[in-house]
C-alpha cells in the first residue's frame, strides 16, 4: 500500500510535536533553537509534512517585508529522510511566497546543494542585511557563521530595499 504524504499548515495541536522535531538539530546547533512559545507566536508561518499521519517535516516561511521571505526550521525526522519531504516542504513555500507576491526567498543552510538542485544560487550573507541584523545577531555562532546564503527569484518584479526605522522614530510613533 503506498504511504500517505501531505503537506499542511500548521496547528495547535502541532506545536508540541515541531517543537520534538526541532529539538534534536537545534541541540546539534543546524538550526537555531525555537521555544514552544516562539513557535506558537510564530504557527502562522509554519507548514508540516505528514506521513501516514505522522509528523515527519516541518518548515517556517517568515516575511521580511513587501518582496522578502525566508525559508527557516526545514526539518525532516532523520528516520523518513529520502522519501522527498523536505523538497516537497520547500515547494510549498514557495507556492506560498509567491501567493503572498514575495519576489525572492533565501535561507540559511549547511545544505546548500539541497537548495541549488532546487533552483536556488549561493549569495553572500552581507547580501542579506535584513537577516543579519534582526535574528543572526541572536545567535551564537553570529560572529563565526558558518552557514552558507541562498537564495531564489521567485518573479521578476523589482525588489525593493527593506527600509529600516530608525527604532527612536518608531517609539515616537507608539
Amino acid at each position: 500500500m503506498p504511504h500517505r504524504i501531505s503537506i499542511r499548515p500548521a496547528a495547535a495541536s502541532d506545536v508540541d510535536n515541531i517543537h520534538d522535531l526541532l529539538q534534536p538539530m537545534a541541540k546539534a546547533h543546524v538550526i537555531l533553537p525555537r521555544s514552544r512559545d516562539d513557535i506558537f507566536e510564530h504557527l502562522q508561518e509554519f507548514l508540516v509534512a505528514t506521513y501516514d499521519r505522522t509528523l515527519a517535516g516541518v518548515a517556517a516561511l517568515h516575511v521580511y517585508g513587501t518582496n522578502l521571505g525566508e525559508i527557516r526550521s526545514l526539518v525532516v525526522a532523520p528516520e523518513l529522510q529520502g522519501h522527498r519531504l523536505g523538497s516537497m516542504l520547500v515547494d510549498a513555500c514557495e507556492r506560498w511566497a509567491k501567493g503572498l507576491g514575495l519576489a525572492r526567498l533565501f535561507a540559511l543552510t549547511y545544505v546548500p546543494a539541497f537548495f541549488v538542485k532546487k533552483g536556488y544560487h549561493v549569495v553572500s550573507k552581507e547580501s542579506l542585511p535584513h537577516k543579519i541584523w534582526t535574528v543572526c545577531i541572536h545567535c551564537a555562532k553570529f560572529s563565526q557563521c558558518d552557514e552558507v546564503a541562498v537564495e531564489k527569484r521567485l518573479s521578476d518584479a523589482p525588489i525593493q530595499p527593506m527600509k529600516m526605522i530608525p527604532i527612536l522614530e518608531a517609539l515616537e510613533r507608539d
